[in-house]
């Protein structure tokens, strides 16, 4: 969008960075204030939820990959002004979803069914059955190991029930999920906040534009990615805290590689695993609060969860600000138009991404930790639900044998 107004003005893209979050949120303040919650789920409610969860992800993948694709030849206004237009045309398009959604159930409604009409009722049972299940839950399935047993203390036996502020903070998986969060999606925003002046001192000062684009880019498609537990429930059953620890996995690499080399492919590696783990982290964080915590009061946790955020910022900031200012004296001295002293060179940030690298690792340890405490907790509803849903096929069968 500065690019079709006035490519050379830098200060224009901030201005609008400030300008049009605000003007979409206004306007899409009313609609929700004035939405109002249906008294009861019609029947077919699911399919068009299925059918829109597939329609929006498909727009946000191809809106995603046209921006991402000709942002780079994006250097002229006229070229610039063809590329926004078709960005806005993409962008609208999903107020034509529910036209379209409602034209097609009734030609003969929808031939997928990401979940399946019964679930409701299914989930209704369930919450009848999984406090069953938990007081069924014997001592004779409890290993006598000692690690096995501090790792089992005080784990969550109940996916969705509800905690208050005080039960949620004494709660050994919350920690876990918080120092996660910490050292996992809050390092990766960090980093970004960080990427303009990493890159000047490695020598890439050209290519900051470049990156910050990539970070941008990779962290839009990891918060798509993050929609890959509910794709794969069907076909296959993981925890989502799972995922969560398999989406850490890139951020301890990145730092490694930035540890070991500073060269540009290492750079750009580094940065787009960096953006796709913390975006993942981000998107997917909301759903694991409201499973783990309870959907009603998830607003209000994962508020809580998310003070690590400014925490995390003013710590892992200071970090690379000592170590900047230690090696300092030891690089080559720039002086920048308002009279400070640049630092340059591999050593600048080569401590920072050390420490930052274990910090990582931390993370990845935190989060692992949450999903062997709840894995067992999500099997279990898994099963429950699998047993209720035989339960619920044979009543129907016999039913119509009768």
């Amino acid at each position: 969008m500065a690019n079709s107004i006035n490519p050379n003005d830098s200060k224009l893209y901030l201005l609008l960075n400030a300008i049009v979050p605000l003007i979409t949120s206004i306007l899409a303040l009313r609609p929700i204030i004035h939405h109002s919650r249906p008294e009861s789920i019609p029947s077919d409610a699911t399919h068009h939820d299925s059918a829109n969860f597939l329609v929006l992800t498909a727009l946000a993948v191809i809106t995603g990959l046209y921006l991402l694709v000709l942002n780079s030849i994006s250097s002229s206004r006229f070229i610039a002004r063809l590329i926004l237009s078709g960005a806005i045309f993409l962008l609208v398009l999903p107020i034509l979803n529910p036209i379209v959604n409602s034209f097609s159930f009734q030609l003969g409604g929808s031939s997928f069914s990401f979940i399946d009409n019964d679930d409701v009722e299914v989930h209704k049972e369930l919450m009848g059955t999984e406090t069953q299940s938990v007081n069924d839950f014997s001592d004779r399935e409890l290993n006598e190991d000692v690690f096995y047993n501090s790792l089992v203390k005080d784990q969550l036996v109940v996916l969705g029930e509800e905690h208050s502020t005080r039960l949620l903070i004494q709660k050994w998986d919350f920690w876990l999920y918080y120092v996660a969060y910490l050292c996992g999606g809050t390092l990766g925003l960090v980093y970004s906040n960080n990427l303009g002046q990493i890159s000047q001192s490695l020598g890439y000062k050209s290519d900051i534009s470049s990156l910050v684009s990539l970070y941008s880019a990779c962290s839009f498609f990891g918060r798509l990615l993050s929609t890959a537990p509910d794709f794969l429930q069907s076909k296959m059953h993981y925890a989502r805290t799972g995922w969560l620890a398999l989406a850490l996995i890139p951020t301890p690499i990145a730092f490694l590689l930035l540890v070991s080399s500073d060269s540009k492919a290492i750079l750009f590696t580094a940065t787009a695993l960096i953006g796709l783990s913390s975006g993942f982290v981000f998107s997917a964080a909301v759903s694991i609060t409201s499973e783990l915590f309870g959907p009603n009061r998830a607003g209000v946790n994962h508020n809580i969860l998310i003070t690590n955020i400014p925490l995390g910022s003013l710590l892992y900031s200071l970090l690379a600000a000592l170590a900047y200012e230690a090696n300092i004296g030891n690089s080559d001295k720039v002086v920048s138009r308002d009279g400070s002293m640049v630092c340059i060179g591999r050593d600048c940030y080569y401590e920072t991404f050390v420490r930052w690298s274990w910090i990582s690792l931390l993370g990845l340890t935190s989060t692992s930790l949450l999903f062997l405490r709840t894995k067992g907790t999500y099997n279990r509803l898994e099963k429950q639900k699998h047993t209720t849903e035989i339960t619920l096929l044979k009543s129907f069968s016999s039913y119509d044998g009768n």
